[in-house]
């Protein structure tokens, strides 16, 4: 067992690791271990992350990274190592004991494979890329060259995945059917975008629309060019945002050519409150969510939200398969946390967001900032909020590009064959456009 008795870290960087874990700063030990675990010495990261693990209660990377503290330079232990850190959603840490372990058994698959899922993990794709480029030689189309395209996608690289995914032959496993689908959509996509927009590192809307068949109603105006490319961090959202979302919606559709009948309202109150004003904006009705409706547009405030709603992860999980006519639209996506579905259309995408209705921050009478309380007025008069609130669009800070309604739904116009296609799996990654995360 760890305990504070072991033997301290010699480097500085786990050192200070460490001393957060005096403090009973487990979160904080973490944050330090993966800012410092490229360059620390191996055994000392999984001497603090033992120690961590051991505190947590996690006895499977508890005995792991004991291992790799007692006999390092062994594959067997590293490789364990980096899977349990996989497994405990930390595989910043996982990379430099799995690149050790494939250094010490060179071609050993498992170890390669383990190590793209630790890159994936930290959207690390081009460097997932160039691992499998490397052992292009023995590679198995399944699952290795098809990681070898998914990762290329993901980093940018769409030459290099359409060279990949050429040699790709058809899977024998059935399992891997539906995958071999998703990837053929994913760069059906990807063709249709090139012709309109420039899919480069900072072309958000056209790079979530190939990963997953999103259309992004809005980009961020604010820190645009200082991290952000169209991504909000915290955002404290309004009801002329609310609006402004919604009447993206309604361009979109037209634009589809898409013809709804009914607009679906989620279990969650503040997918009803906007489910409520996006039937008024499209003059259609209202009714509560049913698995398998066609036709309909499928309205949510946040994915997320609605998965912590009752019944609300039974919803998420009927609308993974996509029934005739049926569109999904989420008003705000998290984008360091997608949701379990992706959806069909996303006003905005943030990492931290409280509703026009939630408990927002404002200044008190003596100037302190604190909690407003959340607004518990029927959500019938929060749509109406909605409704009457004004769409026009946020000047921001000056720095993002102009995003007229014309080029939206120019751009959906465009690419709509190729929309609304088979599944909503979830997208884990960011992909090539980067943007700075604040938690």
């Amino acid at each position: 067992m760890f305990s504070r008795k072991l033997r301290r870290p010699k480097s500085p960087d786990t050192l200070k690791a460490w001393e957060r874990l005096d403090q009973g700063d487990i979160p904080g030990a973490l944050r330090v271990l993966r800012a410092v675990a490229e360059s620390a010495p191996l055994a000392e990261v999984a001497l603090v992350t033992g120690r961590a693990a051991d505190e947590a209660g996690f006895d499977d990377l508890r005995d792991a990274a004991r291992a790799v503290v007692a006999g390092p330079g062994q594959p067997r232990p590293l490789y364990d190592f980096g899977y349990a850190c996989i497994e405990r959603g930390i595989a910043a840490l996982a990379v430099p004991a799995l690149r050790e372990a494939l250094n010490l058994a060179p071609g050993a698959k498992p170890l390669l494979r383990e190590l793209v899922a630790a890159y994936e993990d930290g959207s690390r794709h081009r460097e997932a890329a160039d691992l499998l480029l490397a052992h292009e030689d023995t590679l198995d189309d399944w699952p290795d060259r098809y990681l070898l395209v998914f990762n290329a996608v993901l980093a940018g690289d769409l030459p290099l995945a359409r060279r990949q995914h050429a040699l790709l032959g058809d899977p024998e496993d059935e399992m891997w059917l539906p995958t071999r689908a998703r990837q053929n959509r994913v760069l059906e996509r990807a063709a249709a975008v090139e012709a309109v927009s420039p899919l480069d590192r900072t072309d958000l809307r056209g790079w979530q629309y190939v990963m997953g068949g999103t259309f992004l109603g809005t980009l961020s105006p604010y820190g645009y060019d200082a991290g952000m490319t169209g991504r909000y961090a915290f955002l404290q959202d309004t009801y002329d945002q609310c609006h402004r979302g919604l009447s993206r919606l309604v361009a979109l559709l037209e634009a589809a050519e898409a013809r709804p009948a009914s607009v679906s309202l989620l279990p969650d109150r503040s997918s009803r409150i906007l489910g409520l004003a996006a039937a008024q904006l499209l003059g259609l009705p209202a009714v509560p969510f049913e698995a398998g409706r066609e036709n309909t547009v499928v309205i949510a405030y946040d994915l997320n939200e609605t998965a912590e709603a009752e019944q609300g992860a039974e919803a998420l999980g009927a609308l993974f398969e996509r029934a005739p006519g049926q569109v999904l639209h989420e008003h705000a996506s998290c984008w360091t946390d997608p949701p379990a579905v992706t959806p069909d259309s996303v006003t905005l995408l943030h990492e931290s967001i409280v509703a026009p209705w939630g408990d927002a921050l404002r200044l008190g009478e003596d100037g302190e900032v604190e909690r407003g309380g959340a607004d518990t007025r029927p959500e019938e008069e929060l749509a109406e909020l909605i409704v009457a609130a004004d769409p026009t669009p946020d000047a921001g800070d000056g720095t993002a590009p102009d995003d007229p309604r014309e080029g939206f739904t120019e751009f959906v116009a465009a690419v709509r064959p190729t929309w609304s296609r088979g599944d909503r799996a979830r997208i884990h990654s960011t992909g090539p456009v980067p943007s700075s995360r604040f938690a």
